[in-house]
């Protein structure tokens, strides 16, 4: 009976071995590929459970028994909570770290970033070439004349929380009265929905994610709000332009620790990354990964070198701001 039963525990494990289970914020059209390819490859299947939110939420109710490997996020604001949380564990892998440049990675080895967007603005062609720092959002000029969407939104804290570590905290409350006082309209909608009322004529600039411009270029519905604009990559003549991530880390309790390390891997080879910078017109975060061609026409850039680490110790401070200068209202 004993032999029977550690048989019993040898199949059960080598069935988990070739699988890996993906909680996942990325939204299918472009994970699926690089999972396809990743099973053809490895042999092991992945399975995947999509959301939009709640993901944090969701470990914490299953406890050690919960059943998820890999954690895909859009955004450091939510990497940092599932780290801040205690809901992932360390990968001490050379062969992600040696691609994935340290500031763009945790410093206990939690999570790792598989692509970068910029904190783009946007403005509209009618006004003329602009260069546009995001200081400048404050200035009496816009009065009446930006578009964003919510200021709590994730994208939005990421680029306060810079502001504060770059200015200040007090510096950073009166740039966002400022900004506040020279909003078209509350704060709304999405980030696409801002290009999309400067099209409409209701504002004339707009903060917004990079790869948002080539996925509206492609799409044939929202390509004449595109049309309308310039994408602008801010503070060129000084630290240079607001970067966030997306990025992967390891669930603490993941049962297939040895499968779900290989697919992180995966995800930072040459080949993934350049299926994200092809599908998706986001920037790979291996630098001997080329971007899109139509990235690439936006022009090269400087980034902002403060690292996310930094960004992630004025997450909180950066909403209360938010809070206090009322922003959403």
């Amino acid at each position: 009976m004993r032999k029977l039963l550690m048989g019993l525990c040898f199949i059960a494990s080598s069935a988990a071995a070739t699988e890996v289970n993906v909680y996942s914020y990325r939204q299918p059209f472009l994970v699926k590929p690089l999972f396809d390819k990743f099973t053809d490859k490895t042999g092991i299947k992945v399975n995947v459970v999509f959301a939009k939110k709640g993901m944090a939420e969701r470990l914490k109710r299953e406890g050690e028994h919960s059943p998820a490997d890999v954690l895909l996020t859009t955004d450091i604001s939510r990497l940092l909570e599932l780290q801040e949380k205690d809901l992932l564990q360390p990968v001490s892998s050379d062969d992600i770290k040696s691609v994935v440049p340290k500031q763009y990675r945790s410093n206990d080895d939690t999570w790792f970033a598989l692509t970068t967007r910029v904190r783009n603005i946007y403005s509209a062609k009618r006004i003329g070439d602009k260069d546009i720092a995001y200081e400048d959002l404050a200035n009496s000029e816009w009065q009446g004349r930006i578009c964003t969407r919510s200021g709590k939104h994730p994208y939005n804290v990421a680029l306060v929380a810079s502001m504060v570590a770059h200015h200040g905290e007090q510096d950073t409350k009166t740039w966002l009265e400022g900004v506040k006082r020279n909003l078209a309209r509350k704060p709304q909608g999405n980030d696409r929905g801002q290009v999309q009322a400067i099209h409409q004529q209701l504002c004339d600039i707009s903060l917004g994610n990079s790869y948002y411009f080539g996925n509206m270029l492609k799409n044939e519905k929202q390509k004449k709000w595109a049309d309308a604009v310039n994408i602008n990559f801010s503070n060129q003549k000084g630290r240079g332009a607001h970067v966030n991530i997306s990025g992967m880390g390891m669930a603490k309790h993941s049962p297939n620790k040895s499968s779900a390390e290989k697919l992180m891997k995966y995800l930072v080879s040459s080949e993934a990354q350049h299926e994200y910078a092809q599908t998706n017109m986001e920037y790979p975060v291996r630098s001997d990964v080329a971007v899109s061609e139509l990235v690439a026409s936006w022009g090269a850039f400087k980034a902002d070198s403060l690292p996310l680490t930094t960004i992630a110790k004025n997450r909180k401070v950066a909403l209360k701001l938010l809070d206090e200068v009322k922003f959403d209202l």
